[in-house]
């Protein structure tokens, strides 16, 4: 009797479902759908990063959607307090899997500015109502930070950057 070769006893569909979700990361990071969500300043920022001067579309991310049903990011822009944060929370509910979350701004990382002692009604980061994958600081965060942001998602998804590369000269 020979010996049995190791790579004969893999499974092939273990392999192919591999390939199939690095297909499906690199399809999800080039057509990311955020959802309209801006809660202060930051929000203007946001809406510039849609603008020809900024363009977003370059990313595949142009498409704000109003209906959390359609998005698959949520950008958090702007001050969370405690009577939105219900309302955040159901909204990121009714995304589908897999969803992302982008704390843009320091009022939605860390509360900002408004964190005082005694203060009643602010949440001090939005991570700890929902999961947050990428953080965009600022105050605000000019709308290149966002297109940053987006970057480093993709390079969560995917495993590696795609624009620009380390190496690039400016």
């Amino acid at each position: 009797m020979g010996k049995r070769s190791v790579y004969l006893e893999t499974k092939d569909p273990i392999i192919k479902f591999a390939l199939l979700d690095q297909i499906l990361n690199l399809a999800r990071a080039n057509a990311l759908w955020p959802m309209t969500f801006g809660l202060a300043c930051c929000a203007i920022e946001m809406m510039a990063a849609a603008m020809a001067k900024f363009d977003i579309a370059r990313f595949g991310c142009e498409i704000f959607r109003a209906s959390p049903r359609q998005a698959d990011v949520m950008i958090v822009s702007g001050t969370v307090t405690k009577k939105m944060a219900p309302l955040l929370k159901t909204l990121y509910d009714q995304m589908p899997e897999p969803k992302w979350v982008i704390a843009m701004g320091n009022c939605a990382i860390s509360g900002g500015p408004f964190v005082f002692e005694d203060q009643y009604n602010l949440i001090e980061g939005v991570d700890l109502l929902v999961p947050v994958d990428v953080y965009v600081p600022g105050c605000p965060p000019r709308p290149e930070a966002l297109l940053e942001g987006f970057l480093k998602l993709e390079e969560k998804l995917t495993g590696t950057r795609r624009f620009p590369t380390p190496e690039a000269k400016w």
